[in-house]
């Protein structure tokens, strides 16, 4: 029996399994894709039926008590041991804080405006700022669990990135350190200051290359087919299996009652969505929870790819092509080809079979929508980057076509932290996005600072009559009243 106070005992048996061929292969070694038909994996843990051994509730209690334990490696994703990467020793585990994101709820005059009650995950007050750190801190566990076991002497980890990615890799890899060193990869021009700064503050060597993200990411897949490099993008594994952490903290928070929710997951490469849609399958596998929420992935009409498969009714008559990205405020979802798209189609097959018709769906919506997201969401309290905007455009949309009722719950993942998107709202704001995004300003959602006084006034005043004058214009701005 385990308890909350002990690392778990439990061992799985993983294995990483090809959605191509179904080829499996041994998890002692690092693979990305399948060596026969160049497929991507799942891991799956074949002995994870030994798990129904326990009741629902003794998970249900079990969790519980660890999200308050003292134990490092169980405080942050890896508190879920059991059901995602039961490989690793206790020595092995990095945490850094991730996980435990809080879930708020919008207020009474957003909910009124949307038309039905939601949440949002802030999932950008994980360490990095961004979703990304949940699925680092498996695939670094298990690195570190690599290095250990193998003896490695030196491992270079690398990706490719919109932002986000880089940041939560050169993070942990700085935390890490010993071995292990942090290369990442970025399109030139086509990611935020705050973004770049992030892997250069944490050491990391930082090459830019012309192009988009899906060229960085051919330039990755080449020196992970063809040199000794650990490959931290969603093509790794076992950053899918950290990720799925997610659904289990929703689980969680709702007291594991999922009964007539909506989760809203933004869709860039495809990797978070399959996650927290394998999250839920596992946990109503056990029967911690008795229903599947329903899942709306989101996308921009600039980025759509997974929308426009989905998009035919007909599955018999679906075909997957990549798309040509134009630029998006969403930058994070800005992929034409998104790597996991095979995950998304194995795991949307398995959860419509349990959830029935419409439990998975994919809503596309404009990047004008998208920022005004945002700005609707921030105006409310709330600190939404582009992404948490491009799933309340999801909502709303939905809302419009009458695909979520409004006794539904939902909840929205912002990805991010808003600062790291700043400078969106600024050239919102300003009226200055460039043509290619295809938004224009509205007064209603400008917001800038009032100058009050000038420099000279500043300078031409002694500091009381100064201050007295200061005061005298703001009260006129603002239409104050004396008490």
């Amino acid at each position: 029996m385990i308890t909350v106070s002990d690392f778990p005992k439990y061992r799985g048996t993983m294995e990483y399994v090809c959605l191509g061929c179904q080829a499996r292969f041994d998890i002692h070694e690092l693979y990305y894709t399948c060596p026969h038909c160049g497929g991507v994996f799942i891991l799956e843990d074949t002995s994870f039926d030994s798990l129904l051994e326990y009741p629902a509730s003794y998970w249900q209690g079990l969790f519980d008590k660890r999200a308050s334990t003292r134990v490092t490696a169980l405080r942050g994703v890896l508190r879920f041991y059991e059901l995602m990467a039961p490989v690793m020793d206790e020595e092995d585990i990095v945490y850094l804080g991730e996980g435990h994101t809080p879930i708020v709820a919008a207020n009474d005059a957003l909910t009124e405006l949307v038309g039905a009650p939601f949440y949002y995950k802030n999932d950008g007050q994980n360490p990095s700022a961004s979703f990304k750190d949940r699925g680092m801190a498996c695939a670094f566990s298990y690195l570190k669990h690599l290095v250990r076991v193998n003896g490695w002497d030196s491992v270079l980890t690398v990706c490719a990135s919109t932002g986000d990615t880089s940041a939560a890799a050169a993070l942990y890899a700085a935390y890490v350190g010993g071995p292990i060193k942090s290369v990442v990869i970025l399109p030139k021009g086509k990611v935020t200051p705050q973004q770049l700064a992030q892997p250069l503050g944490s050491g990391a060597t930082v090459i830019e290359v012309p192009g988009v993200f899906d060229d960085c990411m051919k330039v990755v897949e080449l020196l992970a087919d063809n040199y000794r490099v650990a490959l931290l993008n969603s093509k790794n594994a076992w950053r899918i299996l950290g990720q799925e952490s997610y659904a289990f903290e929703v689980a969680q928070w709702f007291g594991w009652d999922t009964y007539r929710k909506c989760v809203f997951v933004p869709i860039g490469n495809a990797g978070n969505v399959t996650a927290i849609m394998g999250g839920f399958l596992k946990l109503k596998k056990l029967g911690i929870i008795r229903s599947l929420p329903r899942i709306f992935g989101v996308q921009s009409h600039h980025a759509d790819p997974v929308f426009q498969y989905y998009d035919e009714a007909d599955p018999a008559k679906r075909h997957f092509e990549p798309v040509a990205v134009t630029p998006s405020a969403a930058q994070a979802a800005m992929i034409g080809n998104p790597v996991s798209f095979p995950r998304v189609a194995h795991f949307a097959k398995e959860y419509e079979k349990i959830g029935g018709p419409g439990s998975f769906q994919v809503i596309q919506v404009t990047e004008q929508a998208i920022v005004e997201g945002m700005l609707l969401a921030n105006r409310h309290g709330h600190i939404s980057c582009t992404q948490g905007g491009e799933c309340l455009a999801g909502l709303i949309k939905a809302r419009e076509q009458g695909l979520v009722e409004a006794s539904e719950v939902s909840i929205l993942d912002a990805t991010a932290h808003h600062l790291k998107f700043i400078g969106f709202q600024q050239m919102y704001f300003e009226d200055s996005f460039p043509a290619e995004y295809g938004v224009t300003s509205d007064a209603k959602y400008v917001n800038r600072p009032r100058a009050i006084l000038t420099e000279s006034d500043k300078a031409a005043l002694t500091p009381e009559a100064y201050t007295a004058k200061a005061a005298e214009a703001i009260v006129a701005s603002l239409g104050l009243t004396r008490k």
